[in-house]
């Protein structure tokens, strides 16, 4: 997928792209494999914001992505592949000869035609999905599992893959797209590819009218509010008093590391 350019015929367009959608061949979703998606507005169920600068943004509808591949040893074939509003990467429709349907992250080098299959003894070629210790040393994978039978958690979005490094008995050791390099059991299942549109973060919006489509409310800089309001606020003109950057709670929030508890399983930690 191309990065598209748009004629400059105003001062938004002049610096807006997209993503090509010409690999995409269906507009409209299987109905079967939708439902409602209700906004909320970054809260939560006692009616308070949790995720901040969040709010309106166009209709749409969630599409059922089949993450834990449930369809085993059913071999399916690819029916079209998609365009899907609640994530960065492009969703394909696979048909199994038992009738039944599902969508699947599209990864890369996957078109329409191709047969993919969820078993222990497929071949590992992209699409399908396959259990880590059945998976040769040295390839790339996404959705990978931290449990069996849990669904992916591992590099699910646009570009994204993980790699597989090494086995060491029961333990299969991978390099995250973060740079982590962590160990998981081999019995976690995962497929084999690296998902598609890995040009989506080299795209630009353009103008805060299409940010706003997309369901993201502008933010305030806490050097512009008062004191009451931020830490970094108030003053005469801009000024950051030399302290460290920090939400509006205090919280240091650049660089700091988060992570409470420690893990034997992580080797190296991400950059």
């Amino acid at each position: 997928m191309a990065i598209v350019t748009r004629k400059p015929r105003n001062s938004s367009l002049r610096t807006q792209t997209f993503v090509s959608s010409r690999d995409l061949t269906k507009k409209e979703p299987e109905k079967s494999l939708t439902s409602p998606l209700r906004k909320n507005g970054g809260r939560n169920v006692y009616g308070r914001i949790t995720v901040r600068h969040r709010g309106g943004g166009a209709k749409k509808l969630y599409r059922l992505i089949d993450i834990k591949r449930s369809q085993k040893d059913v071999a399916g074939k690819v029916a079209a592949l998609e365009y899907d509003p609640n994530r960065n990467v492009p969703v394909a429709l696979v048909e199994y000869k038992n009738g039944a349907k599902s969508y699947v992250l599209s990864p890369e080098g996957l078109s329409v035609g191709d047969k993919i299959i969820s078993s222990a003894k497929a071949e590992a070629s992209v699409g399908n999905s396959l259990p880590l210790r059945n998976i040769p040393i040295g390839f790339f994978v996404h959705n990978v599992e931290l449990k069996p039978g849990q669904g992916g958690k591992f590099a699910r979005s646009a570009g994204t893959s993980v790699q597989f490094v090494a086995k060491e008995d029961d333990l299969a050791i991978l390099k995250m797209p973060s740079g982590e390099v962590r160990k998981i059991g081999l019995d976690n299942w995962a497929t084999v590819g690296t998902l598609s549109n890995a040009d989506y973060k080299n795209i630009s919006f353009g103008k805060a009218g299409r940010r706003r489509n997309m369901g993201w409310r502008s933010s305030v800089r806490g050097m512009a509010m008062n004191p009451i309001d931020h830490p970094h606020g108030g003053g005469e003109g801009r000024s950051k008093s030399g302290s460290h950057p920090v939400t509006p709670w205090g919280k240091c929030c650049k660089g700091m590391r988060t992570r409470k508890r420690k893990s034997a399983l992580i080797i190296k930690r991400r950059k």
